[in-house]
């Protein structure tokens, strides 16, 4: 395999509080010294020694005080909010691995922040601590192989209150880590009847433990002819659990799941703009030694015009990325920004991908450099998290929503 470029040029960024530009820097340092020599071991088949070599780079994680970015420190997270956990993630996304290895394993990752927000004392020492502490998984089952994905509320997954016990049927998937999960938080369709006497449809969070009776995986759906994700097929027959097991309010589901997306919007948004990081990285390093028809990639202006053209799809996607953040963090509104970074960030991904893909070559399509599984990851988030065109229609509401109002738009707030 070649040698592959593993060194990020990580400088501090004018205005970030000394403490963020402190975790890049050591993020940094972690992921180019440790987990990208060893990419090819960690990506390898489980064994005792790619175990082995997980605890020991973990373990350095957490002697520099860098594991669990998304917790709070009383969960032994490192409890920096969201904007500096968003500057983290990009540094992060230089190596498919180091999320994982950081303790940020998803999907248990959204579930664990789900939990802490919306769980009960008794549900947070059954579910979430041994998922912190005793490395259990857990996976979010919510999309339906016959409803559309982008339509939560089409969802038919059915759960029925049976005395004091939660009675689910009902069928999933594209649930991530199915396979290894000890439980699974399903968005279920219930009822209630309201004071006026109508019977509402309500969305409701449900804990499953992946050994209840009726929970079945069927299959893992493929990804582009890959398996290693484990997206299983469940079916829920007559599943049975108490009903201390329901996840906050009934009929909360839809507003915790939104809120859960909407954060993992921007986490993937910083992923994909590190991937493109380091894409851009290898692409400007490959024009600048490959020799081709009497002179070097770098001096041909086809690959000149595709150095410029990926330089600025990085830098509006990494704005608008960390835009939509500090929006999130101020506590406004962010649901225009995160529609929009969802459509453009993974679009200009792809283009970037795309452009070191061809500079490479014939090596951009191998194996031996990890532009494949960009090229794949990118295509893939056009649908992950709601498609394009179901992102597009909601800017477009919003904005029209504002102009009705007489409020016009104001990109310098907005």
């Amino acid at each position: 395999m070649p040698e592959h470029v593993n060194t990020m040029v990580i400088e501090p960024i004018p205005n970030l509080p000394d403490e963020v530009n402190e975790i890049r820097r050591k993020a940094a340092e972690i992921v180019t010294e440790l987990v990208i020599p060893n990419e090819e071991a960690l990506g390898g088949p489980a064994s005792a020694e790619r175990d082995a070599l997980e605890d020991e780079i973990s373990s350095v994680v957490r002697e520099r005080g860098l594991y669990a970015p998304h917790l709070p420190k009383e969960y032994g997270g490192m409890g920096i909010g969201f904007l500096a956990h968003a500057y983290m993630n990009e540094v992060l996304a230089w190596s498919f691995y180091s999320n994982r290895l950081f303790g940020v394993k998803a999907p248990t990752s959204g579930n664990q922040k789900v939990l802490v927000k919306y769980g009960t004392p008794e549900q947070k020492k059954k579910f979430l601590e041994p998922t912190i502490y005793e490395g259990q998984t857990a996976c979010y089952s919510m999309t339906e192989p016959d409803n559309a994905g982008s339509d939560p509320r089409s969802i038919q997954t059915s759960a029925v209150l049976d005395g004091d016990e939660w009675v689910i049927n009902g069928r999933k998937w594209y649930t991530s880590n199915s396979k290894h999960a000890s439980w699974a938080l399903v968005m279920c369709r219930t009822e209630e009847e309201g004071e006026d006497g109508v019977v509402n449809d309500k969305m409701t969070q449900i804990i499953v433990p992946t050994d209840t009776p009726g929970f079945k995986i069927e299959r893992a759906v493929p990804v582009f002819g890959s398996e290693a994700q484990a997206h299983g097929e469940i079916t829920y027959t007559n599943v049975r659990v108490p009903r201390e097991n329901q996840l906050g309010e009934r009929g909360q589901g839809h507003e915790a799941a939104q809120e859960r997306l909407g954060a993992g919007r921007v986490y993937h948004c910083m992923n994909c703009v590190g991937q493109m990081w380091r894409a851009f990285d290898l692409m400007v390093k490959r024009a600048s030694e490959r020799k081709v028809h009497g002179g070097l990639l770098s001096e041909k202006q086809f690959t000149q015009g595709a150095i410029a053209d990926s330089y600025i799809d990085i830098q509006a996607a990494r704005l608008m990325t960390l835009r939509c953040a500090e929006v999130i963090e101020s506590g406004a509104d962010p649901r225009t920004q995160i529609s929009a970074i969802k459509v453009f960030v993974p679009q200009a991904m792809h283009r970037v991908i795309d452009r070191a893909i061809q500079v490479h070559g014939a090596l951009g399509v191998s194996g031996d450099t990890p532009l494949w599984r960009y090229y794949q990851k990118a295509r893939t988030m056009r649908i992950e998290d709601g498609p394009d065109e179901v992102h597009k229609i909601l800017v477009a509401k919003n904005i029209q929503k504002s102009y009705a109002a007489g409020h016009g738009w104001d990109f310098g707030t907005l």
